[in-house]
């Protein structure tokens, strides 16, 4: 999952990137609304973490400014005003939920997860295909009752695949969800992420299949594999 992080304070900004990006998910830092403005005018990200009391245009402004474009994208806001008004103004703007300074990491990682299952539809942490788990809270992949070892990359791409099943996840949307501005990623590397969780994946009944054109996809091994548009599959 990649996320976007507004805050002016660089220790506190450096602080909150690191703590994400040690629980998996792809961070990249702006200082100010006018530069997050920019950076969402033409990449997308799963959720933003905004922080209220901005240079300039503050972070309220900001969340106004982003409903009023359509952006769908989850929004948690950062405030040291721990005033009720400000509370409300912010989640009236647009704002899914906030927290008071100072906070801990781990609410702000139970905040947004609990932001991203919402957007994705689905009220449990454990996300599931088949014999296949997933449980973000807990960090444990297990399949039939066995724990899986996942890398921190074949996490993510674990979890992008699992959000979307049954439909196939394009090498574009997999490299946008495990890289940020300070990481090179290639195809090939996605391949190699891809690779390793067949191996892991089909002695339990589970198979990952690349469909020209589309992407990758999870299958349950002995299935009839599922049409896509006509699409030739490897």
């Amino acid at each position: 999952m990649r996320l976007l992080l507004v805050e002016d304070d660089v220790m506190l900004a450096s602080g909150i990137k690191l703590g994400l990006c040690g629980a998996g998910y792809a961070v990249d830092w702006v200082g100010s609304a006018e530069r997050a403005e920019e950076v969402l005018a033409g990449e997308s990200f799963d959720a933003a973490i905004f922080d209220i009391g901005l240079p300039g245009i503050d972070g309220l402004e900001l969340t106004r400014r982003l409903r009023g474009r359509g952006l769908a994208m989850p929004m948690l806001i950062l405030t040291a005003r721990d005033a009720l008004e400000d509370r409300v103004q912010g989640l009236d703007l647009g704002a899914d939920d906030y927290m008071a300074k100072p906070f801990e990491l781990p609410e702000l990682l139970a905040r947004l997860r609990a932001l991203l299952r919402r957007s994705q539809a689905t009220t449990s942490a454990v996300l599931g295909f088949g014999p296949l788990k997933l449980d973000s809270a807990n960090r444990q992949a297990s399949a039939n009752g066995q724990l899986i070892e996942l890398g921190p990359r074949e996490w993510t791409v674990m979890e992008y695949l699992l959000v979307h099943a049954p439909k196939p996840a394009s090498k574009e949307k997999l490299l946008a969800a495990l890289t940020g501005w300070d990481k090179e990623i290639t195809p090939n590397a996605i391949e190699v992420y891809i690779s390793r969780l067949r191996g892991k994946l089909e002695p339990h009944g589970v198979g990952l299949r690349s469909i020209r054109g589309f992407g990758d996809r999870l299958e349950l091994v002995g299935t009839p594999p599922i049409g896509t548009g006509g699409a030739a599959s490897k």
